[in-house]
């Protein structure tokens, strides 16, 4: 009797079909399927639907800020006054704004703005930063923030006015010297040829503080409070707290407070304009009032392209260096 083990009988080396599988279901991709100029016709919709959102903001720069520049570039090589023929000068323009004594002072002044609009704001918002997440358990960080952002939501035109009747030689500065018993210093702040220029530079400073100060409370607000906590349980004290922890961790936002305040000091013209309008003298000439001057009072429209074109340089030489340093870890 034969035995269907494998192990003895007639079926002994026979090898049994396998059982047959089961076919999986094939996935077909229909994108993949589908022809391809109807795929390269799809992605050339999504592309124009995206430009067609994009398209006023980009009609508007391009009316507003490139022609505007693209005519200034052009206007810098003539000696026009905005209403005959100019005359092609070539780089004198520019020769111009690099010799003459006066425009090299505005440009000086400029520079001189960033003390009062940079340096001096963005060091005592980091200290008021600091000082304000301290307050916080007592409920006066809301209070603090509220009264220093209140400078930076008034306009620089209203402030500058409303600065210029405090420097008064009755203003609230003076009297204010006079009665801590400071009477010899009290003077016409605005008239000095001596003083009005960091005169009109606090005027940025109480400006920009509030504007830093918010900005930097923020950036507090992102850093891991367990640093904090930590520091304490070491016994770290304030400085040493905001050394170690604070200022490296506010380094994109000091980075930030840096690059507005400096574009503001250096195309300044709000704030000279209504407190000094360039004066006494050219004591606090800016580039900006200047252009404004040359091309509105002197009918030099190709020295004050020239100048303004200048200036924008300059302010893309200071802040890109910059741009790039806050960027580096």
């Amino acid at each position: 009797m034969s035995s269907l083990d494998g192990s003895t009988g007639p079926l002994q080396g026979l090898t049994l079909p396998a059982p047959p599988r089961e076919e999986q279901p094939v996935r077909v991709d229909r994108d993949a399927q589908a022809p391809r100029p109807r795929r390269r016709r799809k992605k050339r919709r999504k592309n124009w639907i995206g430009w067609l959102f994009a398209a006023p903001a980009a009609i508007m720069y391009a009316v507003f800020v490139l022609r505007p520049l693209a005519t200034s570039i052009q206007y810098s090589f003539y000696d026009w006054d905005g209403i005959t023929v100019g005359t092609f000068v070539g780089l004198d323009n520019y020769v111009r704004v690099f010799t003459d004594p006066q425009l090299l002072s505005s440009i000086g002044h400029a520079f001189f703005l960033i003390i009062f609009f940079t340096v001096i704001p963005v060091s005592i918002a980091l200290l008021v930063a600091g000082l304000i997440r301290e307050l916080r358990s007592k409920g006066l960080g809301k209070l603090a923030q509220t009264l220093l952002f209140i400078p930076y939501v008034i306009p620089a035109a209203a402030a500058a006015i409303a600065w210029s009747w405090m420097y008064a030689t009755t203003g609230a500065v003076n009297q204010f010297l006079t009665v801590i018993g400071l009477e010899a210093v009290t003077r016409a702040w605005l008239g000095d040829a001596g003083w009005a220029l960091p005169a009109v530079g606090l005027i940025g400073t109480w400006i920009n503080l509030g504007f830093c100060t918010i900005l930097l409370m923020s950036g507090i607000g992102k850093i891991d409070a367990s640093l904090y906590e930590a520091a304490k349980l070491d016994g770290a004290g304030f400085f040493q707290t905001f050394r170690a922890i604070t200022l490296p961790g506010l380094r994109q936002e000091i980075g930030v407070c840096v690059t507005i305040t400096i574009i503001a000091a250096l195309a300044s013209f709000d704030i000279v304009f209504m407190s000094t309008q360039g004066g006494p003298g050219y004591s606090t000439m800016v580039p900006g009032v200047q252009v404004y001057q040359l091309g509105f009072t002197e009918s030099r429209i190709g020295l004050a392209s020239a100048l303004a074109l200048v200036l924008s340089a300059l302010v893309l030489a200071v802040i890109l260096p910059l741009q790039k340093f806050f960027r580096e870890k």
